[in-house]
């Protein structure tokens, strides 16, 4: 069911905001969920093995680089009965997908597993078909790499010292066996670039982010969810440059131990409690002001779109339904000291997505 701003006080919504800060066991050896709430670096322990539905077990590396101008998605994803990895590139300013490659395989269930944790140090390298798939994490820096034919994708991320990130675990009521568990790293200025046939976009770390959603989940069959980030430079009184970013997820499982919204702020999180916007925007609405609000009125943004970069990929009994709006942001947010933020025309983006899956 819809969750509206407005109902906030009527139903009294609200959330225990559980903090995990040690090593936690997410799965018992019965399948069953041990854990929900919210970390600031992933502290769950997931054993794949535990997972007793595993057809219903999805693992996915996303990462999404944008500048406002373009944007180049490039992802890794086992949804057990099958999987892909793909890398798209979007004009952002003319809506267009200039370049999309997707690699397929079928039967995930113990082939081309990723890693348990997606904020440590480590690396990856698949290959499905001919297309390579390769990550790097170190203290420092992540590294991404795709290549299939003609197009080639190679992006370096920035991590600043103790950066922070959300992971969140939220539960299905009354599916003990069920879970959705997420972490969105974000303030991580990138350079690289996306070369498909003969031409080249390029990113620069002056104005191009970085968001990487890594998903581990065990879900129902049908969800829906909106999902908000951006991460920006901002400038104080003194003229100090600093990175801001967002987070904020709604509208998938029971949000009574955690809700993934917060405030970055030169890498460190501020945590704020339910988000909604204000007027649904489905059917027709997507292209007006999206006015985002939180019961606590820390975050009180307003998105004006420019672009609805829509998919719709719609095969048997799979669905994945999705209008990612992309636009700049204006409005005040609120850091955990008190201190009022100003934001003014910052370009990030909102989804809202059906999936069927």
């Amino acid at each position: 069911m819809k969750r509206t701003y407005k109902s906030w006080i009527d139903d009294g919504l609200t959330s225990a905001q559980k903090e995990y800060t040690e090593p936690t066991e997410l799965l018992g050896s019965d399948g069953k969920l041990l854990a929900a709430g919210w970390a600031r670096h992933n502290v769950f322990d997931y054993d794949r093995k535990r997972v007793k539905k595993q057809r219903r077990r999805k693992e996915w590396d996303f990462y999404q680089i944008s500048d406002g101008e373009y944007m180049a998605q490039i992802s890794f994803a086992n949804i057990s009965l099958g999987g892909y990895t793909s890398a798209v590139l979007v004009n952002l300013k003319t809506g267009k997908v200039e370049s999309t490659n997707m690699s397929a395989f079928l039967g995930g269930k113990d082939k081309y597993v990723l890693p348990a944790k997606g904020d440590i140090p480590g690396k990856v390298s698949l290959k499905v078909n001919k297309a390579v798939f390769k990550t790097e994490t170190t203290e420092k820096y992540r590294k991404v790499l795709f290549k299939d034919g003609d197009v080639r994708c190679e992006f370096k991320m920035d991590i600043m010292p103790g950066l922070e990130n959300i992971t969140t675990v939220l539960p299905f009521e009354g599916h003990p066996d069920r879970y959705f568990m997420t972490t969105k790293q974000n303030s991580m200025p990138v350079e690289g670039r996306f070369m498909f046939g003969d031409k080249t976009v390029e990113f620069t770390k002056d104005k191009a982010f970085c968001v990487l959603d890594w998903g581990r989940v065990c879900t129902p069959y049908s969800l829906v969810w909106y999902w908000g980030n951006g991460s920006t430079y901002i400038y104080d009184a003194d003229g100090n440059r600093h990175i801001f970013g967002f987070e904020i997820t709604w509208g998938i499982g029971d949000e009574s131990n955690a809700t993934e919204t917060a405030i970055f702020y030169d890498g460190k999180l501020h945590k704020f409690g339910p988000v909604d916007v204000e007027e649904f925007p489905k059917p027709d609405g997507y292209m007006k002001p999206w006015h985002f609000i939180s019961q606590d009125g820390r975050f009180d943004m307003t998105m004006q779109p420019f672009t609805d970069h829509h998919s719709d990929l719609n095969i048997l009994v799979m669905r994945m339904h999705s209008h990612q709006v992309h636009g700049l942001w204006s409005g005040k947010v609120t850091l955990d000291d008190g201190t009022v933020l100003e934001i003014k025309d910052m370009y990030a983006f909102c989804e809202y997505v059906e999936n069927r899956w």
